[in-house]
């Protein structure tokens, strides 16, 4: 049995954080467990710029981003394994894992840190009708393909699904001499950011249809076109609307979701909301000593939000093994009140809380001249100004702690209001 004061599951932008900050809080046996062969996670294929606008207070693209934390991982003497999957994971925090060198391993650790990411929806999650040509790629399988390993997926593209990683295909594609005929999204609004929408389909002329679904796929060796049709208020396409598009290549930007098999698997309880672990101000789950960050939590917009987020597991997890995290208080609950989609933490300890709380939040639809209300059970604390706020970009909201310690509060609630 090996043995190490933090194990850190994914070695991707949360895990690499989560690592470093746990070895300058003075832990010194700790793991990094990557499945794949390099470090990095999904930034390795991300070539395009406006990463590190937070932490670096510079534009970098995704491989110079990962850099500098494996550059530090590695100065810092932290220990990682590659090419490693882990199969299981127990309360205890025991994890069985497996690679071609060393076997099956069975480790044990005083801590854990869960950072596997997300992974995308596929086809087969949304039922849309037609047989199973070649020419339907997810929107990540394509920029990889692409990016790392050098094939072009197609020349006449339609994309379903207006995400930030759908947003910026149709610009790589374009680059890469394909036309890009339309990206059709299903909601009335898009689920990326606005810069995206306007640096990668704006300024490149590429006609995005909100309400809009794919009802077939045309095609039996290959994708031969695809029919579109406009959909109503309850999402269901509307009669004489259809219409058909012909493409070789359909990418799926229809969303992501959370990798937490191992989570369910050690009984840690999952938020259906974020479809993510419960986690408290510590980004500790259900389960004392294993923390979680990063997309296996929420899925995050901006990489710079998961480098702040996963800073803070590290640093609560190597308070864990010191035994310096305060365990047992009153627990104060949050609450997704009207427009609010849900809130990371879902529980609080105030005492574990230096100067300010920090809420992240997604709402439910687009507002504009728009206020976040938040209540200390009934008792408005905080109201925050927004001339926009739309599903696709996160808020954090900070709240001093001085506002909530030393107060019999059970339930904190953010709520929109306006239009």
């Amino acid at each position: 049995m090996l043995n190490y004061d933090i194990i850190v599951i994914g070695g991707g932008p949360a895990g690499l954080a989560a690592a470093i900050e746990a070895k300058k809080k003075g832990i010194k046996d700790i793991l990094v467990i990557e499945r794949d062969r390099e470090l990095g996670g999904i930034l390795q294929q991300c070539i395009h710029n406006g990463f590190g606008l937070h932490i670096f207070n510079e534009e970098l693209t995704g491989p110079e981003y990962a850099e500098r934390f494996i550059d530090e991982l590695k100065n810092q003497g932290i220990e990682y394994m590659l090419d490693t999957m882990v199969l299981d994971i127990t309360k205890d925090k025991k994890i069985s894992a497996i690679n071609t060198k060393e076997g099956i391993m069975n480790i044990q650790a005083k801590a854990l840190i869960l950072s596997m990411g997300c992974r995308e929806r596929t086809r087969g999650a949304i039922n849309i009708a037609g047989m199973r040509p070649a020419g339907v790629f997810s929107a990540g399988t394509a920029q990889r393909f692409i990016n790392m390993e050098g094939y072009m997926v197609g020349k006449k593209i339609v994309i379903l699904g207006s995400g930030d990683i759908g947003l910026i295909m149709a610009r790589r594609m374009t680059l890469e001499g394909a036309k890009v005929e339309a990206v059709a999204e299903l909601m009335p609004f898009s689920g990326g950011l606005k810069r995206n929408i306007v640096q990668c389909l704006y300024d490149y002329n590429i006609p995005l249809l909100l309400s809009h679904t794919i009802i077939e796929i045309k095609g039996k060796e290959r994708v031969e076109g695809v029919v579109i049709a406009k959909v109503d208020k309850n999402k269901k396409p509307i009669s004489k609307t259809e219409r058909y598009i012909e493409c070789d290549t359909l990418l799926l930007s229809v969303g992501l979701i959370p990798e937490n098999e191992l989570s369910i698997k050690a009984g840690i309880k999952i938020d259906p909301r974020t479809n993510g672990p419960i986690v408290n101000e510590s980004m500790e789950t259900t389960i004392n000593g294993i923390f979680a960050c990063g997309n296996v939590v929420h899925v995050h917009d901006l990489v710079d939000f998961v480098t702040k987020e996963s800073k803070k597991a590290g640093k609560s997890a190597s308070k864990y093994v010191l035994g310096n995290l305060i365990k047992k208080e009153e627990i104060i609950k949050t609450n997704a009140d009207r427009g609010i989609g849900y809130i990371v933490p879902q529980r609080i300890r105030m005492s574990n809380v230096d100067k300010k709380l920090e809420l992240f939040i997604r709402v439910k639809d687009v507002y504009k001249d728009a206020k976040l209300v938040i209540k200390a059970d009934e008792k408005v604390i905080k109201e925050l100004k927004r001339r926009h706020l739309a599903p696709g970009e996160m808020e954090i909201i900070s709240l001093n702690a001085s506002l909530l310690k030393g107060k019999k509060v059970s339930n904190i609630s953010v709520s929109v209001k306006g239009s």
